[in-house]
Formats: structure tokens, C-alpha cells, sequence
């Protein structure tokens, strides 16, 4: 059974921080108001794993300035895998650079995503909320509930949106491997690498693909966390002097 007690009271939480919100709102917002309050809901959830993402740039950065000492490990263990990978992890370990922790911020999201996707397919327990519209589009319909021109022209504008901000940082991604040597933790070099290589910069999109399936309000959600995400990546992972330590 898909409702059980955790979710339930998750989603009427956020409905009830949902709707606290549009309430403020709406003397600024008029109809949109439930619209603006997923994206400042949205906002405060990527402020509240903030921290979890200033330890991911720190992180990325001390695998960029160890990336001599990857490319030397990969010219000396080049015959041997199973021997660079234990070589890698271990300089990662002393340095502090875990890859996985690079994860955290986008799992820590999943629940978030969860509920706002409940509340708007299927309700619970506080219906009104389906009704509320952007831009004539009703929060809770999906992209084939009507393709009708508001439909096309709101759903459309959402996964543009997505599609750019997805293009941008599979690009970034690239980069970030080309700088480290790695990619998702990995040598660019050996058994795999070229499956990786192929396959990390295209995960971005799948935000594209799961916008074509799931409610409006949860589209906005997307784009605002990817939007956002797009954001840190532009300040918080700008190029540094010389000299900046990356602790």
C-alpha cells in the first residue's frame, strides 16, 4: 500500500508549509501564489542541506589539486586495476576527499521530491491543493492531461529549462573529470572508465525524462533545485587563486 504512516505525515507538513506560504504570497503573487510558495519550499530545503553541499565543493577541490598525484598512480598501476583503485581510495582517504560524499546533497533530496510529488498526484488529504494553477495549468496535472496551448506553453518552458540547466552540467561534468582525473570517484583509465565517461555527463538529463511524467508542481520543483544547483556550481565552484588553500 502505497500510503503509510511517515509519508503521510511528511506530505502534510509540507502542505501545511505549502499553503502557510501561498497564503503570504498571494497580496504579491495573486494566483500563482501556491506556485512561488513549491519554489521558495524548494529554496529552503537546498538551504537546509547547504552544509552537506560546501563539504562536496571542498571535496572536489582537494580531488582537483590531487589530480598530478592520480595521473601518476594511473601511468604507474596502468596493468594493475584492482591495485590503482585501492591506491586511489587510499590518497583520497588521507586527503580527506571522499567521492562519495558527493552524493549526499542529491539523496538528501529524494524524500523532499517524494512528498512534493505525493501531494500533488494524489492529494492526500488536502485535495485544494490539486486545483491551484500557474499560468492556467493546474499544479497537479501531468503533461498529458491536456495538450492544450497553456498546457504545451507552461510544460514547455519548465523542460526548456531543464533541458539547458541538464546540457550545462553534463558540461561541467566533463570538466570536473578532465581536472581530477576521475570520474564519480573512478580513473579515467582502465576497465569501465569509457562506460563512465559515457555515462555521467548524460545522468543530468534525467531530470528531462522524469519531468514528462510527473505533476507540474513537481516539474517547478525540479527546475528550481536544478536552477539552484546550477547557481553553487557558478559561485561556490568558481576558479580559485594561486595560493587559496582548498580546505
Amino acid at each position: 500500500m502505497l500510503a503509510f504512516a511517515p509519508l503521510h505525515a511528511a506530505t502534510s507538513a509540507a502542505a501545511t508549509v505549502v499553503t502557510w506560504l501561498a497564503d503570504t504570497l498571494a497580496p504579491l503573487t495573486g494566483g500563482a501564489a501556491t506556485a512561488a510558495a513549491i519554489v521558495l519550499f524548494t529554496v529552503g530545503v537546498r538551504l537546509l542541506i547547504s552544509p552537506l553541499t560546501l563539504a562536496q565543493v571542498r571535496g572536489e577541490r582537494r580531488r582537483a589539486a590531487l589530480a598530478p598525484e592520480v595521473r601518476d598512480l594511473q601511468r604507474r598501476h596502468a596493468d594493475d586495476p584492482g591495485r590503482l583503485q585501492s591506491e586511489l581510495f587510499a590518497l583520497y582517504r588521507r586527503a580527506g576527499a571522499s567521492p562519495v560524499a558527493g552524493c549526499l546533497p542529491a539523496l538528501l533530496q529524494a524524500p523532499f521530491f517524494l512528498v512534493m510529488y505525493r501531494l500533488f498526484a494524489t492529494g492526500d488529504g488536502h485535495p485544494h491543493l490539486l486545483d491551484e494553477k500557474l499560468a492556467g495549468v493546474p499544479l497537479g496535472w501531468h503533461l498529458g492531461d491536456g495538450l492544450t496551448g497553456p498546457v504545451v506553453a507552461v510544460f514547455g518552458v519548465l523542460l526548456a529549462a531543464l533541458l539547458v540547466l541538464a546540457w550545462w552540467s553534463a558540461r561541467r561534468a566533463r570538466r570536473a573529470a578532465a581536472a581530477t582525473g576521475t570520474i564519480a570517484g573512478a580513473p579515467t583509465e582502465g576497465p569501465g572508465a569509457a562506460v563512465l565517461g559515457w555515462l555521467v555527463p548524460l545522468l543530468p538529463f534525467t531530470t528531462v525524462l522524469v519531468g514528462l511524467v510527473v505533476p507540474l508542481a513537481a516539474v517547478l520543483y525540479l527546475v528550481t533545485t536544478t536552477a539552484w544547483t546550477a547557481l553553487e556550481q557558478a559561485v561556490l565552484r568558481r576558479p580559485q587563486p594561486e595560493g587559496i588553500d582548498a580546505r
